[in-house]
């Protein structure tokens, strides 16, 4: 559930030799090193470069593949494809981009599709959410008012959030958008904290219980304008970060 957010945390490393080479080469095409359209070096010199063997090194290139990264093609070598090919749902891409820094306009883009799903996903909620969820979810809610948070402990506890109304969605396409809340709740993280902020903490909470009453009431049309309110709350402060000059 929190690889993308833990990655970023924590920058813990790759565990295995296809992974690493993954993660490598995945940075290395995100940052530009190796431009859209570019063939990538040969299997000897990228084996070399990653100093893994040739099995493990196709087997990274298929996972590359597989994400729409690249696109192999005969006599010619491996090229790279353009963003818009690429699976931008996939939590290693997302990771990838945050690694190699992302502007304003791509977190904008990032609160776009969280209006799209998470104000349904919280209406859904409201219509099909058992009791037991509804519990969950305030609990989840009112665990993020905790003053001793860090800003770490709190992007994690507002992850749990979201992913809790995902759920209770009932609709289990919902839930496969996780790794985009994730990301945009990284780039909140990185570029400000409520914990910076007096109040800030219980402020957050307040409004993620907020979404949580309209659910309980099933009240559909207010549980999305809750929660298209808490998404607000993250877009501007991520327009005030820029706007001071803050980078993520």
């Amino acid at each position: 559930m929190k690889d993308l957010l833990e990655t970023v945390l924590t920058r813990a490393p790759k565990r295995t030799s296809h992974a690493q080479v993954v993660d490598q080469l995945g940075k290395a095409i995100v940052s530009g090193e190796f431009p859209v359209g570019s063939i990538l070096p040969g299997d000897p010199e990228l084996a070399a470069r990653f100093r893994v063997s040739r099995t493990v090194l196709r087997e990274a290139m298929k996972t590359l593949a597989a994400k729409g990264m690249i696109v192999p093609r005969a006599r010619i070598g491996t090229r790279v494809t353009p963003p818009k090919e690429w699976n931008l749902f996939d939590a290693d891409i997302l990771t990838w981009h945050f690694a190699c820094g992302v502007n304003e306009e791509f977190l904008q883009h990032l609160s776009e599709v969280r209006f799209a799903f998470e104000t349904h996903a919280a209406a859904l909620a409201a219509r099909n959410a058992s009791d037991a969820e509804i519990v969950t979810m305030m609990r989840l809610a009112v665990a993020m008012g905790d003053a001793n948070h860090s800003a770490e402990t709190l992007a994690v506890a507002d992850l749990k959030f979201h992913l809790s109304v995902l759920d209770a969605s009932g609709n289990p396409f919902l839930r496969t958008v996780g790794s985009l809340i994730e990301a945009a709740l990284v780039g909140v993280f990185r570029l400000s904290s409520p914990t910076d902020e007096k109040g800030g903490i219980d402020e957050v909470a307040r409004n993620h219980i907020r979404i949580v009453e309209e659910i309980r009431n099933r009240n559909e049309a207010g549980a999305r304008q809750a929660m298209e309110y808490v998404i607000k709350y993250g877009r501007d402060r991520i327009h005030e970060a820029f706007a001071k000059g803050e980078m993520a």
